[in-house]
């Protein structure tokens, strides 16, 4: 069962609509998926609360906020949104159950050095076979911005699975508790593009 976990200190960043859309992905492919929330916030969880009966279910993943329970039975594919500020015996508790983690990033100085400390902390906890990929979040892969972002992570030898671009598709689509993989193509043709690299990683 992979268990993907996405994670990244600051609040913000787009932790939730990654983990959202990263599940809706696995739902597309006629996955069981469970949606874990151990965010305060509870975001995700609110999210579920919103998904309508017609779309590709997703089943919640009841997880405390210090400790995650036993995975669940009878699913195959399971997503987990932290909390910001995950560290310590928490942020090992979560590594041990990940088989991938996805770091949302945006492309500010502020938000890389905050990011850096964390990144440094998942390659000293990091388990063989765990993989880490960066997304960056709300940025044009054309800019000056977002070629320093791919600097700054290639330094830290990890990928950059792609660059997701500022649009209201996200918003618009998570208040109706859907992601982009549960419309028409056609409706979210440049977003989905830019999921292709993620897609392929998640599915490798």
């Amino acid at each position: 069962m992979p268990v993907v976990v996405v994670a990244n200190p600051k609040g913000g960043v787009g932790k939730s609509t990654l983990s959202t859309n990263v599940a809706g992905y696995f739902a597309s492919k006629g996955h069981k998926v469970m949606l874990g929330d151990a965010d305060r916030q509870q975001s995700s969880r609110l999210w579920l609360g919103l998904r309508p009966p017609t779309a590709r279910p997703i089943a919640t993943w009841d997880v405390g906020e210090d400790r995650l329970g036993k995975l669940p039975k009878g699913t195959t594919h399971v997503v987990l949104d932290t909390p910001g500020g995950l560290k310590g015996s928490h942020m090992k508790d979560v590594l041990r159950h990940a088989d991938k983690v996805i770091v949302p990033l945006q492309p500010s100085v502020f938000d890389i050095f905050a990011t850096r400390t964390f990144l440094d902390q998942l390659q000293q906890h990091r388990h063989p076979g765990l993989q880490i990929g960066i997304v960056g979040m709300r940025v044009d892969g054309r800019t000056i911005a977002a070629d320093k972002l791919r600097e700054f992570v290639e330094s830290l030898g990890l990928p950059v699975l792609g660059y997701l671009r500022d649009t209201q598709n996200y918003i618009h689509l998570a208040a109706h508790g859907l992601t982009l993989f549960d419309v028409a193509p056609s409706r979210v043709e440049k977003d989905l593009e830019q999921w292709q690299g993620i897609c392929r990683w998640l599915d490798a």
